[in-house]
């Protein structure tokens, strides 16, 4: 006779309360033990209410009782019949040789009969559900004490595609999708090395979902290492729907607009940041992974800076600069120059300002707010939208509603066009969190502007550097390389410096190995190039 084996659980010490239990916990504990009718009450006890749920009795080798459990929606049939059912039922050619039951039955099977290569045993009723709700084949015999679990998961994707958030000029044009398997393929496919390093874990007591974890062996500190696999391993939480929960429970302040936790679709990104010595977090169903330690320079850095020469790029990276201080300063210097320093404006531009204010009924703070709010509201919809409607409405927006409100003396033009500087600078930063976080301080500033002119604006910016210099990203300064200062780290911070500059890699992160370029290739780029096809040259050679 087969007995199930209960273990004991753990009691809750004190009044600490317990999280909610779910269907599965009422299994936890048993163990398969062979009886093959009390497997299938079991599951079906749990997962039998279920349409999508077959389970399928059939004979193994035309003698011994097995049922097979999965969802038919999340399978590949195919595979099923060929590779699992029909080998097991049809058995070996030879009658005489059919093993007994038991441990016999069981090494027979794995050995000479199964054909497919994604297969493995477990013991726990518990664990035999949750891989069957993976989209995993459970198989379980009469007389064997565990089940077989046949990686048969096929679920329809959506296709490798350029990333829609952050697409490049010259770069890779692949984006990271929703299967975790598709994403970590799409990693190892450019860190073709033993040392990249994927540990996976589940979170989530309903959704039960994997969480990868990223990361090369030999180059990141495993105190790093450590410590994000820590803070995952106390998320206690319903259910893991988008790598975004993720951020939100490991990041250090949580009240700050500032993200410090980075989220990019791009493989390429997230190889060049484990190649820095950071770690990548990827979850099942979600198409971004999160890179950590963060530092704020990676916001407004792009995959073209590093694809491009250095000096153009240099350039243009000056430009996101300025765009992201247009972004943020812009509209209070505004409100504090009109509102108390008109001094500061030359006369024949001060004159056409007054001009075109002249018939607004509303202080330059009252007028700012009101367009700024409306352009938010405006960039919002256009998101919202159908992407057909979106960008008629976005034109109707800007032309139309700007010209009426200017006609209409609700707006005056300067005012307007600020606004206008202000958006464009905010679409310029790459990272859309980055750049959300500029788009919301700009109104403290607006308000402080307005009370305080100047003054106000001084000192909003100096409360916003000093809660930059506050943050810290695992414990890694948010403003590093520049505080505290690193000269090596200086040559890719306002500016990209040439690869032979950037030899090591970034020494904030502690990696386990430095050296990122050899010496000797560093020695070779400073000799002078041999000009091999160069007419004088070629002349030389021709007369000898």
């Amino acid at each position: 006779m087969f007995l199930f084996r209960k273990r004991k659980k753990k009691r809750s010490s004190g009044g600490e309360q317990q999280p909610p239990r779910t269907s599965s916990d009422r299994l936890d504990g048993d163990a398969i033990c062979g009886d093959l009718e009390r497997v299938i009450e079991l599951v079906n006890g749990v997962l039998g209410e279920n349409d999508d749920f077959t389970i399928r009795r059939f004979r193994v080798f035309g003698k011994y009782s097995a049922a097979m459990f999965f969802y038919p929606n999340m399978i590949d049939i195919t595979t099923l019949n060929s590779e699992i059912l029909k080998p097991l039922m049809y058995g070996p050619p030879h009658p005489d040789h059919l093993p007994g039951g038991g441990e016999q039955l069981w090494n027979f099977i794995l050995s000479s009969t199964l054909y497919h290569s994604d297969v493995r045993s477990e013991r726990l009723v518990s664990r035999v559900v949750s891989d069957v709700l993976r989209g995993q084949t459970a198989v379980v015999i009469e007389g064997i004490d565990q089940a077989l679990l046949f990686g048969t998961r096929t679920i329809e994707k959506r296709s490798i595609d350029q990333p829609a958030t952050e697409q490049v000029i010259r770069g890779p044009r692949e984006g990271f999708i929703e299967l975790l398997s598709t994403n970590i393929a799409l990693i190892r496919y450019r860190l073709q090395t033993p040392d990249l390093r994927v540990k996976t874990m589940e979170i989530g007591r309903r959704s039960q979902s994997k969480v990868a974890i990223c990361y090369m062996e030999g180059i990141t500190n495993p105190e790093l290492v450590q410590e994000i696999t820590k803070r995952l391993e106390i998320i206690d939480v319903d259910a893991i729907l988008d790598s975004g929960y993720l951020e939100q429970f490991i990041e250090d302040n949580q009240l700050s607009p500032f993200p410090q936790v980075q989220y990019t679709e791009r493989p390429d990104k997230v190889v060049a940041n484990l190649l820095e010595g950071r770690v990548a977090l990827m979850v099942d169903g979600s198409p971004l992974a999160l890179v950590v330690p963060t530092v704020f320079s990676q916001f407004y850095q792009a995959v073209e800076d590093y694809t491009e020469r250095f000096l153009m790029m240099s350039a243009i990276r000056w430009a996101r600069l300025i765009a992201l201080v247009f972004s943020l300063v812009f509209p209070s210097l505004y409100v504090a120059i009109i509102s108390f320093n008109p001094e500061l404006i030359p006369t024949e531009f001060a004159v056409a300002v007054a001009g075109g204010r002249a018939g607004v009924p509303f202080p330059a703070i009252v007028e700012v707010l009101v367009i700024e709010v409306s352009m938010e509201v405006l960039r919002e919809a256009t998101i919202r939208l159908p992407q057909q409607v979106g960008g008629a409405l976005s034109i109707v927006g800007v032309l139309v509603v700007g010209q009426a409100a200017v006609a209409a003396g609700f707006a005056s033009p300067i005012t307007v066009v600020i606004i206008a500087l202000t958006t464009i600078g905010s679409f310029a930063t790459p990272a859309y969190n980055a750049a959300l976080a500029l788009r919301l301080l700009r109104f403290p500033l607006i308000v402080l502007a307005g009370l305080f002119g100047l003054y106000g604006v001084m000192i909003g910016l100096i409360l916003i550097a000093n809660h930059l210099l506050s943050l810290k990203s695992f414990g890694v300064p948010y403003m590093s390389p520049l505080v505290p200062g690193s000269p090596k780290g200086m040559r890719d911070l306002f500016v990209r410096g040439p690869f032979w500059w950037m030899t090591t890699r970034p020494d904030f992160l502690y990696p386990g190995d430095d050296r990122r370029i050899s010496e000797k290739t560093v020695e070779d780029l400073k000799k002078p190039p041999n000009n091999v096809l160069e007419p004088v040259h070629i002349k030389d050679k021709g007369k000898e």
